[in-house]
């Protein structure tokens, strides 16, 4: 029967998980959930996006909105897409570490971070001694949902010991179980055929942590007193197990029951079944029994459904049993110990009046469990996920806010190697260590520092130097990207595109850097490397190429080298461009992807070092096209969202939106507005300069100015609060660059150094 609703409606949940006819515990658990939601709630709409495992299909019926591939990135957006499209209120998930594609399910942030609900997330599995990459998709969950759902007070503990996530954030809500009567098993064992046996049950998808074979070895010494015990052991092979090594588990068990001379007293029952049936299985047994091997079993349907049947219990102390066993419920004995399990068996066989108080117990703690009340749970931490939502703030009054270049964030993040490529929150992640892209794009930043910062910059110049020395591989003819932590290279050869950053930051160094003997390495590096720029075939890495060929040509004009491969990039780049566009579309290529200004500005450049007037202004006009897509409907910078990926000819999407195109955008813009004098170029850089301090969708600022440092991107309803080397590096860039603009070193006229935010 529907309930009142409470003060904050929502009317839609995207309900994401496995589901039937998939076989396995979440799966009941998620089909359970959306017909007690249903039940419960008629008026609230319930879309279930259905994970399914690699390689396989499932003949969903129609209560499947939307079913996602576990290893198909693609399918996570376009889930998100649907969930958005849909209007769902919240996002509720189903989390199992092993249901989601990528390192520890981290494939699932890639749709999480782009919704527009709030989220809430129940947690199958608390790992007390998680991995390192399990431990980064869970706390990334916990950031990113309103509340996490646990079913044990066992799981709020590990969650806020290892992982320091807020007391208040976590609800535990116990695992839901249907209402049944509390039944005489006698009654329903003739069913079964059980009639005149007492009857141990275990029941569950079979796979070898389970530990039946305790259970096994431990009935020679039960049945010795109680010649009539029936151990069923109910249920199909894990699908998972099935698909490695068959039925040897199976095969095994029935082995060893034979070995013991058990065969005629265990009954193995291979199936998976409904729901129903599978609780009238549970109402004929006299006992249930849970043999687990392993402690860390935050939960168990198994057991909450056993429970709620009036069954006494006798398990191994996981976690979950040792919680809901509590007050004589059930009795706990130790792993792995047959001894201890014929023993509890054959007391509770021998005091039938013990046994009836056990089932009376059970049956009463159940009645706190039902599925009915466990909807009620979920709806209300649903209304206060959604009355709780991020507010997409509006921006303020006008408001000056100067552009003042800062080393503080690039130092945090740097040491004598280096500067690491990402960050937890603003705390250097050691565990990705380094790569040449980011000490690239560091080392040209260097030489924009100006005054009081520059003695400083130029130390910290060296060292990324140093890196992109190291980065050579001259063997190859190719530079080397990633770098661990230990200094240790993950590779020979990175990609075209940190080849051509490379070569841009030593044509920059050689142009620009205050230092003579940084000038005179730069331009030794450049030649060795430039002759094989030749070879790429990537148009960012051409456009990389000719920013550094056109920086050398700056202070050395007659460079052949440099002059050949701006050239030969600039025809590249040029074609493309002719090749691509079509009426509505004046891009490179039928997509449009990262680092999209810097195909235009390498145009833009190359006409302008050659004197070609077609290709210079080709370039101005694919800038000018660009900068119509990156805005919204009120004007604001929109960064090409990294969902427009992949989807040729199509208006890009809005999220999430990297700082780096903000920074790509104002390069492009100024060089227009320097080689044109047309005003409407520098306000184009103004406006993705206010990207940063707030002037986006969601009204939010994603840099940091009290050390100048910047979050790694705005996501449909947040900033991503990690700081990482391209993010900070990209925001002092558009520092330097804007506060060259407010000194008028672009056109001349001297400004105040600010810039309106509004």
């Amino acid at each position: 029967m529907a309930v009142a609703r409470p003060s904050t409606k929502i009317g839609r949940i995207a309900l994401i998980g496995n589901y039937p006819p998939r076989l396995c515990g979440i799966a009941t658990f998620t089909a359970d959930l959306h017909a007690a939601l249903t039940a419960a709630f008629s008026d609230i709409a319930i879309d279930i996006y259905a994970m399914n495992d690699s390689g396989a299909h499932h003949d969903y019926g129609p209560a499947v909105t939307c079913e996602i591939a576990q290893d198909e990135i693609a399918d996570y957006h376009a889930a998100a897409h649907r969930i958005n499209a849909e209007k769902a209120d919240v996002v509720l998930v189903q989390h199992e570490y092993g249901i989601f594609g990528g390192a520890a399910g981290i494939h699932l942030l890639r749709l999480l971070d782009r919704v527009d609900a709030p989220v809430v997330v129940t947690l199958h599995t608390v790992l007390e001694n998680p991995t390192p990459e399990q431990r980064v998709v869970l706390e990334a969950l916990a950031r990113r949902a309103s509340r996490l759902i646990v079913m044990a007070e066992k799981g709020r503990e590990i969650l806020m010991r290892v992982h320091g996530v807020a007391a208040e954030r976590i609800a535990v809500i116990p695992h839901g179980v249907p209402d049944r009567p509390l039944v005489d098993p006698d009654s329903m064992k003739p069913r079964f055929g059980f009639q005149g046996r007492r009857v141990l049950l275990t029941f569950g998808l079979l796979s070898a942590n389970k530990g039946i074979e305790t259970m096994i070895r431990a009935l020679p010494a039960i049945v010795a007193r109680h010649p009539d015990t029936l151990y069923v052991v109910l249920g199909a092979t894990h699908p998972h197990l099935v698909a490695r090594e068959g039925e040897a588990y199976r095969d095994a068990l029935q082995a060893l029951a034979r070995e013991l001379g058990m065969a005629d007293n265990v009954a193995f029952i291979d199936r998976f079944l409904e729901t129903e049936e599978l609780l009238d299985y549970l109402a004929a047994a006299d006992i249930y029994v849970t043999p687990y091997l392993n402690p860390a079993q935050i939960t168990s349907g198994t057991l909450s459904y056993a429970v709620a049947l009036g069954k006494p219990v006798v398990s191994t102390p996981y976690w979950h049993a040792v919680e809901l066993l509590a007050d004589g419920v059930g009795i706990i004995v130790p792993f792995d110990d047959s001894a201890a399990f014929a023993t509890a068996i054959r007391d509770l066989l021998d005091d039938p009046a013990r046994l009836e108080a056990m089932r009376g117990r059970a049956w009463s703690i159940g009645r706190d469990m039902l599925w009915s009340s466990l909807a009620r749970a979920y709806v209300t931490i649903c209304e206060e996920a959604v009355a709780r939502r991020p507010i997409r703030l509006a921006l303020g009054a006008r408001g000056e806010i100067e552009a003042t270049p800062r080393l503080d964030a690039i130092e945090r993040m740097s040491d004598g190697c280096g500067i690491l490529q990402h960050g937890i929150f603003n705390v250097p992640d050691r565990a990705h260590g380094y790569c040449v892209d980011d000490n690239c794009r560091a080392l040209m930043l260097m030489h924009r520092f100006e005054g009081a910062l520059a003695p400083r910059a130029d130390e910290l110049a060296n060292i990324y130097a140093s890196f992109v020395q190291y980065a050579w591989n001259g063997e190859k003819g190719r530079f080397r990207n990633f770098m661990g932590y230990a200094r240790d290279w993950l590779e020979e050869t990175g990609s075209e595109d940190s080849f051509g950053r490379s070569l841009w930051s030593i044509g920059v160094t050689a142009a620009e850097a205050r230092r003579p003997d940084l000038r005179r390495w730069a331009q030794h590096l450049f030649d060795q490397v430039a002759p094989h720029a030749r070879e790429l075939r990537s148009l960012r890495s051409w456009a990389f190429a000719l920013l550094g060929a056109d920086a050398l040509l700056d202070i050395h004009p007659g460079h052949g080298l440099a002059r050949v491969l701006l050239t030969e990039m600039g025809e590249r780049l040029h074609q493309a461009l002719i090749a691509a566009r079509r009426p509505g579309w004046l891009w490179f290529e039928d997509r449009l992807a990262y680092d999209n200004a810097r195909l235009p500005e390498a145009l833009i450049r190359a006409g302008r070092r050659l004197g070609r007037g077609g290709m210079l202004d080709d370039g101005l006009a694919a800038l000018e096209w660009l900068c119509a897509r990156q805005r919204n409907d009120v004007g604001q910078f929109r960064a090409v969202g990294t969902d427009s990926f992949g989807r040729p000819h199509a208006q890009p999407m809005p999220f999430d939106q990297q700082p780096l195109e903000a920074w790509a955008t104002i390069d492009a813009s100024l060089l227009a507005f320097g080689t044109t004098g047309d005003a409407r170029w520098r306000d184009a850089a103004s406006t993705a300069w206010r990207w940063y301090l707030g002037g986006n969708d969601l009204g939010l600022p994603l840099a940091s100015f009290a050390d100048g440092g910047c979050y790694d991107g705005l996501m449909s309803d947040r900033a991503n609060l990690n700081q990482g080397a391209e993010s900070i590096l990209a925001f002092q860039f558009a520092c330097c660059a804007i506060a060259r603009l407010a000194n008028g070193e672009e056109d001349g006229e001297e400004q105040p150094a600010s810039v309106a935010v509004s």
